[in-house]
């Protein structure tokens, strides 16, 4: 459901913040929301980014999912030399969760809030998280409405009564509340999650290209309009000022380069059941270690997609 809801924000937002920075550091300071998040493990080198989307189903139909959980885990990572990656762990990812044992790596945002999932995605990787930002259900909602819409893709006509999607098949200018629910629909795309994660990182890039565009920043009313939505809709990890948001932008725009890796683990299954559990997807253990440190290494070829089934 929002699992990219948070990513297809964040890019946006944080690209403007950093517009705003030098001259309204203070009001950026003001609205800066904070979490507590980071697991204080050692640093491993580059720059790592947890992006994650919060769940509250408030005003949303549901899905079956019980708890407050991740639908968007997606990670950044700029290593000290190759291309910036930007990876999507679906949330129905069967791991292990520290003090839990194994399950979805979405119920470790349910288990232990962002400590917990944290935790779990640094196992998960062997990448120490050094920045955390989440975005909430509206986040997407309110940023694409600031910026007056964007144009998405998709070439399947759909009815989703669990996401609210309902699209004709091709190319739409849409507003935020039909960017959120074609950023959570799964149920009626062959691929589920997989297909889910595609269609995030392309919100992500529409929000980011329209938020970056001669339009908006030359128009200071609607580039603070997108700020305020942005800063109202995400929190970031303590310790993280109007300068270190610009940082963290630097690092996010990098992953919507053309350089940019992107993709996800290497996939065995897509449905491995699990007694007491249920569906969940099962990350290939013997590509796994490889996968990761190349991602860690920036080994990959710039502009690669990565791991998948």
């Amino acid at each position: 459901m929002w699992r990219r809801r948070t990513v297809a924000i964040l890019g946006a937002l944080v690209a403007v913040v950093v517009i705003l920075v030098a001259s309204t550091i203070h009001w950026v300071d003001s609205r800066i929301q904070h979490v507590t998040a980071l697991s204080g493990a050692g640093n491993t080198p580059g720059q790592t980014i947890l992006v994650v989307g919060s769940d509250s189903r408030d005003g949303w139909a549901d899905d079956g999912t019980v708890g407050a959980r991740t639908d968007t885990i997606i990670l950044i990572h700029q290593p000290e030399s190759g291309p910036t990656a930007m990876i999507s762990i679906p949330r129905d990812s069967y791991v292990d969760i520290p003090g839990y044992g194994p399950n979805k790596i979405n119920a470790a945002f349910a288990f232990g809030g962002a400590p917990l999932l944290v935790q779990t995605v640094e196992q998960l990787t062997g990448l120490t998280i050094d920045r955390y930002l989440e975005v909430g259900f509206n986040g997407v909602q309110n940023v694409v409405d600031g910026v007056g819409g964007v144009e998405l893709c998709y070439d399947s006509t759909v009815n989703d009564p669990y996401s609210g999607l309902d699209w004709t098949a091709g190319c739409h200018m849409v507003d935020g509340v039909t960017a959120l629910a074609f950023s959570r629909m799964r149920y009626e795309d062959p691929l589920g999650d997989i297909g889910r994660t595609q269609r995030q990182r392309q919100v992500i890039s529409a929000v980011a290209h329209t938020v970056m565009s001669r339009e908006t920043l030359s128009n200071p009313a609607k580039t603070r309009r997108v700020a305020e939505a942005g800063l109202a809709s995400f929190a970031v990890n303590d310790g993280v000022n109007a300068w270190g948001l610009a940082r963290m932008a630097l690092v996010v725009n990098a992953a919507q380069g053309q350089d940019a890796v992107t993709g996800t683990p290497p996939i065995a299954t897509l449905d491995y059941r699990v007694d007491g559990v249920g569906s969940t997807v099962l990350l290939d253990p013997d590509k796994a270690p490889e996968f990761w440190a190349g991602i860690a290494a920036g080994s990959y070829e710039p502009g690669s997609t990565v791991g998948g089934v």
